[in-house]
C-alpha cells in the first residue's frame, strides 16, 4: 500500500518497482494536482481518493487504504510513502521473519537517501534512518505490518499530522507486540530537501510531532517523546530567550549563548561537524513547532499538515 501527494516521478519509480512482487497495489492519494492518479491507474493499482473537506494527513491516507483490506485474505501488508522505491529481496526477507516470530506486528529494514550526495540535507535525513538494528521501540513509513494487529489498536491516529508510526508502535507494544529492525536493505527514499527553508519545516514538522507525542504518551513507563520534547523547548526556546532578555540587565547573559558552539564541539566525535550543527540549529525549529503544539492545543485547534516537498 503506498500513499502519497504530489510525487510525480518518485511516485511511478515506487510503484513500477512494486510490480510482480504483490499481490495488489493499493495507492492513496492526498489531493495531488499532478498525474499521481492517472499514473497509478495506468499501473493497475487501485486508487483511494481522499475526500478533501476533511484535512489530510498521512495517518488518515493510510487507515484509508487498510480499510480495503481484509486480514484473513491479506495477513501482510507492505506500507510505503510515495517517495520510496522497495528494494529487491526485502519482502522475502521481512515475511520470513514474522513466520519465524509471531510476536511481532512489525518489521523494517534500512531505508537509505537515493540521493545523499545532492545537499547536507538530504545526507542529513540518511544519517537519520540509520537506527539501531534488532528490537525497536517504532518504525518509519515503510514497513511489512501484521494487518491483524493493526485493527487490534485501530489503525493509526487520523488527526496525526507526523509521528503517526511511533505512536501506532506505542499502542502496539502496550499489548504486547514486538517492533523489529533487520538489517537489510528495504527502500530508497528520495527526500528532495535542497532548500533550507524546506529543513526548517521538516524540523518543525518533527517538534510538532514529539510535542503531540509527549501529550498522548509522556506518563510513565512509556515517556514517549518526553526528552525530545524537553530538548527542543531548552535548546530552541528556553535558552534563547533566557540570553537575550537577560541582556537588558547585564550583557554578561549573552555569554550563554556560548553553549551552542560548545554543544556542537561535544557532538561533533559522533554526528560530524555538519550533523552537529544542523542537530543543535535543528532546536530552534523544533521548539516552534512544539510550541504551537502547545498553543493550538490550548485553543482547542489541530494545526493542518506542514509539509516541506514545495
Amino acid at each position: 500500500m503506498v500513499i502519497g501527494r504530489n510525487e510525480g516521478t518518485r511516485l511511478i519509480a515506487g510503484l513500477d518497482a512494486l510490480a510482480g512482487r504483490v499481490a495488489r497495489v493499493i495507492y492513496v492519494d492526498s489531493g495531488s494536482t499532478d498525474d499521481s492518479v492517472a499514473a497509478a491507474r495506468a499501473r493497475g493499482a487501485e486508487v483511494v481518493a481522499l475526500d478533501l473537506s476533511r484535512p489530510f494527513t498521512a495517518a488518515r491516507a493510510r487507515n484509508a487504504g487498510l480499510a480495503l483490506l481484509d486480514p484473513e485474505e491479506t495477513p501482510l501488508v507492505q506500507l510505503l510513502d510515495g517517495d520510496c522505491v522497495l528494494r529487491d529481496g526485502w519482502l522475502d526477507t521481512a515475511a520470513a521473519f514474522l513466520a519465524a516470530n509471531p510476536d511481532t506486528a512489525v518489521v523494517c529494514g534500512r531505508r537509505r537517501e537515493r540521493h545523499p550526495e545532492a545537499s547536507i540535507y538530504n545526507a542529513l535525513c540518511d544519517a537519520e534512518w540509520n537506527t539501531p538494528v534488532g528490537p525497536a521501540k517504532a518504525c518509519g513509513g515503510d514497513a511489512l505490518m501484521r494487518l491483524s494487529a493493526l485493527a487490534q489498536v485501530g489503525g493509526f491516529r487520523d488527526d496525526l499530522i507526523a509521528g503517526e508510526e511511533p505512536e501506532l508502535c506505542v499502542r502496539l507494544r502496550s499489548l504486547g507486540w514486538a517492533i523489529h529492525r533487520l538489517d537489510a536493505e528495504m527502500t530508497w527514499h528520495d527526500a528532495a530537501i535542497t532548500r533550507f527553508s524546506q529543513w526548517w519545516r521538516r524540523s518543525q514538522r518533527a517538534g510538532h510531532a514529539f510535542a503531540e507525542g509527549a501529550a498522548l504518551h509522556g506518563a510513565p513507563p512509556e515517556r514517549h517523546w518526553v526528552r525530545e520534547t524537553r530538548r527542543a523547548l531548552i535548546w530552541g526556546a528556553a535558552l534563547p530567550a533566557v540570553a537575550v532578555s537577560g541582556a537588558l540587565i547585564t550583557p554578561w547573559a549573552l555569554l550563554l549563548l556560548a553553549t551552542y558552539p560548545a554543544q556542537i564541539a561535544r557532538l561533533t566525535p559522533r554526528l560530524g561537524l555538519a550533523g552537529a550543527a544542523f542537530a543543535v540549529l535543528g532546536k530552534l525549529p523544533e521548539a516552534q513547532g512544539a510550541l504551537a503544539h502547545s498553543l493550538g492545543r490550548a485553543r482547542g485547534k489541530r494545526r493542518a499538515i506542514l509539509e516541506y516537498k514545495r
